[in-house]
C-alpha cells in the first residue's frame, strides 16, 4: 500500500547523500518533496501540515548542521515525525481484571469487520486465550453463516442464536451471548455489529445500544485503509456519536495510496491497534508505529520478519537439522522440503522479502516474481522415490524424465532444480567445513578445536602427508632434515622446535621453511 509514497521519500533522500553540508535551499527542496508525497498518498491536509512544519524545524536546527552526515540526520527526523504520526508507541489490548474481556468491533459494511473476528480470535486463541464470537451483524444477508464459516475456520466458537438475514434482536443477541460466555468459561468475547454503507442515525443508535447492554473493555473501529480520506471522515463520525478506544486498519496488502492509515491517529486521537494485511485468517498483527514508518521509508522490518520465523519453524525440526549438520550428513531433499514447508508457513514470500531493509529498489523484480514456482518445486520432489531424494546424485537421464513425466514438468525443469539443489548442497559441504575444519574458501585457516569429525581429520592429516613431500631432491633432502630435528624436539617445546638449557626454543632460521608463496606476500623476493 504504501509503495509509491516509500519510493517517493528514498527517491528525496538520495538527493541528499553525499552533502557534508545542507543549505536552506537544501532544506527547503526536501521539505517540498516530502509534502508532495504525502500529499499524492492522501494524507489528511492539516497532517501534512503539521507534519512538514517540525520536520523544517528540526532540519534546521543544530541537530542537523552539527551532525557529522546531515543527509542521515534528515532521514532520522523523517523516521521519527514518521513514528509520532501513526500513534508513538505499540498500543495493546487492554484485558478485564474479571473475565471475560468484551471486545466490540464497529464499522461501516464492506470494511471487513465480519471477517476481522474470525482473524482477531485465531490470533488470541494463539496468545492462550479463550475467545467466543458472537454474531451481532443481523441486518445483511448470511453475515451470521460467514462468521460461523470464518470461526470453524480460525477454531473458535461462535454464539449465533438466531439467523440474521433481517430477523432478531442485535442487541438481545449481544446481552445473551455475554451471559454465555460468563457461563462457559470463555475469557474474551468479540462482538462483531452490523455496518452500513454510509454513516446513518439508525446504525449509530444500535451501536451505541450494543454498547450500553455489554458494558465493553476495548470497542475497535474498523477501517478500509483503502477508501481514502473518507476514511477519516467516518472516522471521526463514529468517534462523535460512538466512541471508539482503537482502529483496525484492513485491507492493508492493496493498491490504494495508504493516506487513511497515516491520517486517522492524528485526526482522532485514537491510536492503530491491530493492522489486516491479507485475506488468510493469519494476515494479521499487531500494528507497530516505528516497523511501520520502517517499511514506509525502505528500512525494512526485520522484527516482524523473525518473530514470524519463530512461529513457523518448529524448534524440534531445528534441533534435528543442528544434529544432522552437525554429524556430518548431507543435505538431503527430503530436508529441503521441510525447509520450504516452514518457509511457506510464515506467509506470502513477497511479504517476507518486502521486510528487508532496501528490497525498493528491486521492487519489480520482487513483484515479477511467481510463488507458483514452490509448488512446482515441490512437485519435483515429490515425484522422486525415497531413495532419489536422500541421494540425488543417481538422477540418471531416465529417472529425470520419469520425475518430469510425474510432476508435469519438462526434463530441463527437473535438470535446473537438481543444479540449483547440488549448488544449495555445496554451500551447506562449505558451511559445515568451515564450522569443523577451516574456513570455507580459506585453505589452511584453523577451525573450532575439536569441532571436525574423525573422518575430516583423518582426511587432513593424509592430506598433510601427502603434502609434505617434494618432487625435488634437493627440497626433500632438506624437509628430511627438518622432519629429524623436529623429532628430536624435547617433550613439551614450544611449536615442536628444540630447546635449549634455559628452555627457550633454538632452531637455525635457516632450516625455517615458509608455506609455498608466503614469502611474496610478505615483500620477499
Amino acid at each position: 500500500m504504501f509503495a509509491t509514497l516509500s519510493d517517493r521519500l528514498t527517491a528525496t533522500f538520495k538527493n541528499l547523500r553525499g552533502k557534508g553540508r545542507l543549505s536552506p535551499e537544501d532544506v527547503d527542496a526536501t521539505v517540498r518533496e516530502i509534502r508532495r508525497a504525502l500529499l499524492d498518498a492522501d494524507v489528511a491536509l492539516p497532517v501534512v501540515r503539521q507534519f512538514t512544519a517540525t520536520v523544517r524545524e528540526r532540519a534546521t536546527g543544530a541537530e542537523v548542521s552539527q551532525a557529522l552526515n546531515p543527509a542521515q540526520q534528515v532521514v532520522k527526523i523523517v523516521n521519527e515525525e514518521l513514528v509520532a504520526v501513526l500513534g508513538g508507541e505499540t498500543r495493546r489490548l487492554r484485558f478485564a481484571k474479571n473475565p471475560p474481556t468484551v471486545i466490540m468491533l464497529a464499522g461501516l459494511q464492506g470494511a471487513g469487520k465480519t471477517t476481522l473476528a474470525g482473524k482477531l480470535g485465531r490470533w488470541l486463541h494463539q496468545q492462550g486465550h479463550r475467545p467466543l464470537l458472537v454474531a451481532c451483524d443481523l441486518q445483511r444477508p448470511n453475515a451470521v453463516n460467514q462468521l460461523q464459516i470464518t470461526g470453524e475456520r480460525a477454531g473458535v466458537d461462535v454464539f449465533a442464536p438466531e439467523p440474521g438475514n433481517g430477523v432478531g434482536d442485535p442487541v438481545s443477541v449481544a446481552r445473551r451471548g455475554l451471559e454465555h460466555a460468563q457461563r462457559q468459561h470463555y475469557d474474551v468475547v468479540v462482538v462483531d455489529t452490523a455496518g452500513r454503507t454510509g454513516v446513518d442515525a439508525e446504525m449509530m443508535q444500535q451501536a451505541i445500544d450494543i454498547r450500553h447492554a455489554v458494558e465493553p473493555d476495548e470497542v475497535l473501529f474498523v477501517l478500509d485503509a483503502m477508501i481514502g480520506q473518507d476514511a477519516v471522515a467516518t472516522a471521526e463520525a463514529f468517534r462523535d456519536g460512538v466512541g471508539f478506544d482503537g482502529v483496525v486498519l484492513t485491507k492493508l496488502d492493496g493498491d490504494a495510496r495508504g493516506g487513511a492509515a497515516l491520517s486517522v491517529r492524528q485526526v482522532t486521537g485514537q491510536p492503530v491497534m491491530f493492522a489486516s494485511t491479507g485475506e488468510k485468517l493469519d494476515d494479521f498483527e499487531l500494528f507497530h508505529p516505528d516497523r511501520m514508518a520502517s517499511r514506509i521509508l525502505d528500512m525494512g522490518d526485520v522484527l516482524t520478519l523473525i518473530e514470524q520465523a519463530e512461529r513457523a519453524f518448529d524448534a524440534e525440526q531445528a534441533q534435528a537439522m543442528a544434529a544432522k549438520f552437525a554429524a556430518d550428513e548431507d543435505f538431503t531433499l527430503d530436508d529441503f522440503l521441510q525447509q520450504l514447508a516452514a518457509v511457506r508457513n510464515m506467509g506470502s514470500i513477497k511479504k517476507m522479502l518486502g521486510m528487508l531493509p532496501g528490497m525498493a529498489q528491486v521492487r519489480e523484480q520482487l513483484e515479477a516474481f511467481d510463488e507458483r514456482e514452490f509448488d512446482r518445486i515441490e512437485a519435483m520432489v515429490r515425484s522422486m522415490t525415497p531413495l532419489e531424494r536422500r541421494q540425488p546424485r543417481i538422477m540418471n537421464g531416465s529417472r529425470r524424465a520419469r520425475v518430469a513425466r510425474g510432476c508435469g514438468q519438462s526434463v530441463s525443469a527437473v535438470n535446473d532444480m537438481l543444479e540449483r539443489f547440488g549448488q544449495a548442497q555445496k554451500m551447506m559441504r562449505q558451511m559445515r567445513k568451515g564450522l569443523g575444519g577451516g574456513m570455507p574458501g580459506i585453505p589452511g585457516m584453523p577451525g573450532v578445536p575439536g569441532g571436525a569429525s574423525k573422518k575430516q581429520r583423518a582426511r587432513a592429516a593424509a592430506a598433510k602427508g601427502k603434502k609434505g613431500k617434494s618432487g625435488n631432491p634437493a627440497k626433500r633432502a632438506e624437509q628430511e632434515r627438518a622432519a629429524a630435528a623436529r623429532s628430536t624436539a624435547a617433550p613439551g617445546s614450544a611449536f615442536g622446535l628444540p630447546t635449549g638449557g634455559d628452555g627457550q626454543p633454538q632452531v637455525d632460521p635457516s632450516q625455517l621453511q615458509l608455506p609455498p608463496g608466503f614469502d611474496k606476500l610478505l615483500g620477499g623476493r
